[in-house]
């Protein structure tokens, strides 16, 4: 007979499952949250009592309801959790009645101290204005998580405040955005007080054939998605409340909020001409550079930056920006990431700098964790002065050699198996894209300044593994960077001829775009969820050019789900101006803190600059590089390496590859 003292009684296993649940419960850490509500920063502030708030979790469908109270006297709040971390985000809400509704994102991470008021409201709808569509918060944990680090650079979600990002340089007053928010913060406030400043809002946030927004951070976040709508109106309501002091002295030309990085992680490799921009699976903006930091000597560095514009630290595995070595020599517009974990970048050479002795070209690799694979001199596979790269699914690795008028393709991004076809004499192959279908479309720019005639040509690889050319199509004038969308259609930009040109996938011509929404010689070239096209302008190659207007540009792609309406293919979606991102009154610096054009020159007050590449991220933040300072008679002999990447906040759909 056992030992009835090894038999467990049933008042000992439900002891014992007692004491399992209880050590269960230990293991998730249980947090509070105590916070304020109020209207107005700091000591301006006016506490709102007797207010409902709502803490939530982010979810791809309703958010979750995590915990609730009602402010006291003071506007405090508590809130106890039973999880201080979220797989997707958290934020708080405060429904202080009648459609004005205040937020804060909090972020993966639960605080201990949060406020609530109109300037985290601006924060969390433009932040949040890609997954705002719904009238509530709701989308992918990864691109939430990009865009509640972005709603930081905005607001403290801690005090409510203007962030640390936007106070100082290269924001504070040498852009608009500072103050921007904060006139947003005071039109807020008034929505708060008064409700025909609210209602009013509401329709003029109302979309084109859609509904009215039901309270005043959806309204917010649909104005963040079309920023150029109803700008003086909404410019009148920003003047009736002054809760946020050091508002915008003007009129903007659009709603857009901007936030402007330039910390490459050393002062003694500052950016210089930040050329091309390309995400990893990770959210890393990984960015080719030009040339040293005030001169024209080849760039042996490229940055990485962190999802929310902070130069990568090297933690965790991840690369420490900036990043040498790998043969790295004044990267032009090539940066690609692979589908194995790898970054790919074409290097140029510039200021008679060549990337080996005997002039050849090179291209570089590093894997993610930002070890550079490829060796010193980088990998010699045939191409000259290359531009454009880039990487299909299968790891192929397309490089546009303008060095020696031909396109190579590294297959299975082996530059041992190198193949290449060599086009017209002075094609010089500058931007290279990849369709749907793995085939690459190349644009010839017939020269920087289109001495030669320009082509767009198709390739596909063969069999063997070889590049072969389907066809070759003569147009426009000094072609730069392409774009293939979701349906094959390749979108290329003419810098000499400032169009836009679209083609179908047969190689036929569906249209030329010129001018309108701020098109003004275009280079850069992107597309979004909804398959609209977004354009970096660079300006005119003029001696006495001074291009101190930069803008980013939208029109309407080949898919017509994604026009608003009274919309066709073509039409700008942007403002005639573009969207730009004006001075508040400051000098642009560097980040070492010296003027752009260094110590005892001419001020510039020229915060976004001569664009070339552009990069939407998973939560629609649109990222543009700064590649050539406005002048451009100096800038052409002696200084062009422009300052850092502009980032406009919530203003994209999201695409839908992360590569």
């Amino acid at each position: 007979m056992p030992n009835s003292s090894c038999i467990a009684t049933p008042v000992q296993l439900s002891l014992a499952s007692l004491v399992l649940a209880l050590c269960a419960a230990s293991s998730v850490e249980a947090a509070t949250l105590r916070g304020t509500v109020q209207s107005g920063e700091g000591r301006r502030s006016t506490p709102l009592s007797e207010v409902a708030v709502t803490l939530y979790e982010a979810t791809t469908g309703a958010p979750t309801v995590v915990g609730e109270a009602t402010t006291d006297r003071s506007g405090k709040f508590t809130i106890s959790t039973p999880s201080k971390t979220s797989s997707s985000i958290f934020f708080v809400t405060a429904d202080v009645g009648d459609g004005a509704l205040l937020v804060t994102i909090l972020g993966p991470d639960l605080p201990s101290r949060a406020t609530v008021n109109e300037l985290t409201t601006v924060a969390a709808s433009y932040s949040m204005a890609q997954f705002y569509r719904t009238g509530v918060i709701s989308g992918n944990s990864f691109g939430l998580r990009i865009a509640a680090g972005m709603s930081n650079n905005i607001a403290s979600p801690e005090t409510g405040e203007s962030s640390r990002v936007l106070q100082k340089s290269p924001n504070a007053d040498e852009t608009n955005s500072l103050r921007l928010t904060r006139s947003l913060g005071n039109l807020m406030a008034a929505c708060v007080s008064y409700s025909l400043v609210r209602s009013t809002f509401f329709g003029l946030t109302t979309p084109e054939g859609g509904t009215a927004p039901e309270n005043t951070a959806v309204a917010l976040a649909n104005l963040a998605r079309d920023p150029g709508k109803n700008v003086e109106l909404i410019f009148a309501l920003t003047l009736i409340d002054s809760s946020y002091y050091s508002g915008l002295f003007g009129m903007p030309d659009a709603w857009t909020v901007a936030v402007k990085v330039n910390d490459s992680g050393s002062n003694r490799y500052m950016f210089g001409g930040p050329a091309a921009i390309a995400f990893d699976t990770d959210g890393n903006a990984w960015i080719a550079n030009n040339v040293v930091q005030g001169g024209t000597q080849s760039a042996k560095h490229v940055m990485v930056l962190k999802p929310n514009g902070e130069p990568s630290d090297g933690k965790s595995n991840t690369p420490k920006s900036p990043l040498s070595g790998g043969g790295i020599l004044g990267v032009g517009l090539g940066v690609t990431i692979d589908p194995f974990g790898s970054a790919w970048f074409s290097n140029f050479g510039w200021g008679g700098d060549n990337p080996t002795e005997e002039g050849n070209g090179s291209v570089s690799q590093f894997l993610t964790t930002g070890k550079a694979v490829s060796p010193k001199d980088a990998y010699q596979g045939g191409p000259v002065r290359g531009q454009g790269i880039q990487s299909d699914d299968q790891g192929n690795i397309w490089i546009s050699s303008l060095g020696n008028d031909s396109v190579f393709v590294f297959p299975g991004g082996d530059p041992c198996q190198s193949s290449g076809v060599e086009l017209y004499p002075g094609s010089q192959p500058f931007g290279m894209a990849i369709a749907p279908d793995g085939s690459a479309w190349v644009t010839a720019s017939g020269g920087i300044l289109g001495e030669h005639p320009s082509a767009v040509g198709k390739f596909h690889l063969n069999g063997e593994g070889e590049a072969e050319l389907d066809f070759i199509h003569f147009v426009g004038n000094a072609l730069k960077a392409i774009i293939v969308d979701s349906a094959g259609n390749a979108w290329f930009s003419s810098q000499g001829d400032s169009t836009v040109y679209a083609y179908s996938p047969d190689g036929t011509q569906i249209g030329a775009f010129s001018g309108d929404g701020g098109v003004f010689h275009p280079w850069g070239i992107t597309v979004d969820g909804e398959d609209n096209i977004w354009v970096a302008n660079f300006g005119p190659l003029e001696l006495d050019s001074n291009f101190t207007q930069g803008r980013v540009s939208r029109l309407c792609g080949a898919n017509p789900a994604g026009w608003p309406p009274g919309k066709t293919l073509g039409d700008p979606l942007s403002p005639d101006t573009g969207y730009t991102l004006p001075s508040a009154g400051s000098e642009v610096l560097l980040a070492n803190g010296t003027p752009l054009y260094g110590k005892n020159s001419e001020p510039s007050y020229a915060p976004l600059m001569r664009q070339t590449g552009l990069s939407i991220d998973q939560a629609g933040n649109v990222w543009t590089c700064n590649n050539w300072k406005p002048r451009f008679r100096t800038d052409i002999t002696s200084n062009p390496g422009g300052d850092g990447i502009v980032i406009f906040v919530g203003l994209a759909p999201p695409p839908a590859k992360l590569r």
